[in-house]
């Protein structure tokens, strides 16, 4: 049976309007921090209490559906059959530590290997970004158009920090050919700026909890979303990939080395 775009829509906004108010309240300034891969790859306690949250209210809701999630409290998917929720509980830990802004909690659903519906919510500036393309696209209540199909010279380009610095894949090349190159260290403050057109393009090394959530709605805006070789995207694989304008996504494939 194919699940309903709608209610699964008004679910993730209804969660993430909850988690957007949990993680801007006061308890927040007790978070304990602890590093996972090394001294920049942070984890809190609010990811964790935050992902649990999150997935025990999908359990609740959709008992049948499988979820993929950052903190090790999702299922062992081995393949994308049935519903399946990606669950990024704070994406830009960073941020979130030392500025306490520009992060975001992120839901993507998919259906048998298809995306269905995404939603994201800019923790503070209270905003979510939702929809799929079945229904459409939306910031809170208001429907929103598909960006302009711009050129890499039109626009403004983000890229990992790390990527940039190591003129990796040969990126460098790419950002001369913008308007400019901005980092901001999150996955779902940046989609939303492509969403909203501000940005052309995004390059980063992204897990499937990073991409999910993204990539339902930016296909839907009719962007492109490929991996550094041009190859189909794994949603159970960490991978390199380029979002961004259709037109901006061939030009920088042309430009991008993968040797």
């Amino acid at each position: 049976m194919r699940e309903d775009s709608k209610e699964i829509d008004a679910f993730l906004v209804s969660l993430l309007r909850t988690v957007g108010e949990s993680l801007r309240g006061d308890s927040i300034k007790k978070k304990s921090v602890g590093t996972k891969k090394n001294r920049n790859d942070l984890v809190t306690n609010f990811d964790k209490k935050t992902e649990k949250f999150i997935n025990s209210e999908i359990k609740k809701n959709y008992p049948q559906a499988t979820i993929v999630s950052e903190e090790g409290y999702g299922d062992k998917v081995q393949d994308m059959s049935g519903l399946v929720f990606f669950v990024d509980p704070i994406d830009g830990t960073m941020n979130f530590v030392k500025r306490r802004d520009d992060f975001a909690s992120m839901i993507g659903a998919y259906i048998d290997g298809k995306p269905l519906i995404g939603a994201i919510i800019n923790v503070m500036d209270n905003e979510i970004y939702h929809g799929g393309k079945e229904i459409g696209l939306f910031i809170n209540d208001k429907k929103i158009d598909n960006p302009k199909d711009l050129s890499l010279v039109e626009g403004l380009v983000d890229v990992s920090a790390p990527m940039a610095l190591a003129n990796k894949f040969n990126v460098q090349s790419v950002i001369k050919k913008s308007s400019g190159f901005r980092v901001y260290g999150s996955a779902g403050i940046i989609f939303g700026h492509l969403l909203t057109g501000k940005e052309v393009m995004y390059m980063s090394y992204l897990a499937p909890w990073d991409l999910a959530a993204g990539r339902v709605m930016c296909e839907a805006a009719g962007m492109s979303i490929v991996s550094i070789d041009d190859s189909p995207i794994n949603m159970l694989e960490s991978q390199v990939v380029i979002v961004g304008t259709q037109k901006v996504v061939s030009e920088a494939l042309k430009t991008l080395k993968t040797r």
